[in-house]
């Protein structure tokens, strides 16, 4: 089984060996891992102009080729997921395969919102969360946005939440070997 491994890993300063070791994992559950920057042969990608539209291209090759995915939801550059890392985990989901996440941040996404607009978060007078601009953030004490934690659910995914501390945010793999493991034993049972 081919698992594609989404995430906002590929901005890592050591990208490459965060790629060797999921993949490592992946083998020891008999899976076979690809990361987003994996070389790809693409015929379309290859003659695309724009560097940008190029990953984009095989990223999204790679994951027709993939049979399941596994997504690092671990908050990013703010309270959610990497948005590329949501849009590839819907993409998968749409192609009806198995989705499965994680998330290094067990706080709730309501819990990290609030805290990410500071004093901008109030009350409105029904007594519910708003920003600034008086929009409501979402309070049902989900890993993240709602259709995240729904399509995975729906897909009858895992998605894991781990209090993992800041320091080893974006190198701790105790989540994404428990994708793993209920993957390897999902593909076992069929």
């Amino acid at each position: 089984m081919k698992v594609y491994l989404a995430g906002p890993d590929v901005f890592l300063p050591d990208a490459a060996a965060m790629a060797a070791e999921k993949k490592r994992l992946c083998a020891r559950y008999g899976l076979e891992g690809v990361f987003p920057t994996d070389p790809r042969p693409d015929p379309a990608a290859d003659a695309a102009s724009d560097l940008w539209y190029a990953i984009y291209l095989r990223n999204e090759a790679h994951i027709r080729a993939c049979d399941a995915l596994v997504a690092n939801l671990t908050p990013f550059r703010g309270p959610s997921a990497d948005a590329g890392t949501v849009y590839e985990l819907g993409f998968m989901r749409a192609l009806g395969r198995p989705v499965l996440g994680y998330s290094n941040d067990a706080s709730d996404f309501s819990t990290r919102t609030r805290a990410f607009l500071g004093d901008a978060a109030r009350r409105n007078t029904e007594g519910d969360w708003v920003d600034g601009e008086g929009l409501s953030l979402e309070s049902f004490g989900l890993t993240d946005n709602l259709m995240i934690d729904g399509g995975i659910r729906a897909a009858d995914g895992l998605l894991v939440r781990c209090a993992v501390p800041v320091a080893r945010r974006w190198s701790d793999l105790t989540g994404f070997e428990a994708c793993l493991k209920a993957l390897s034993g999902a593909a076992a049972g069929s």
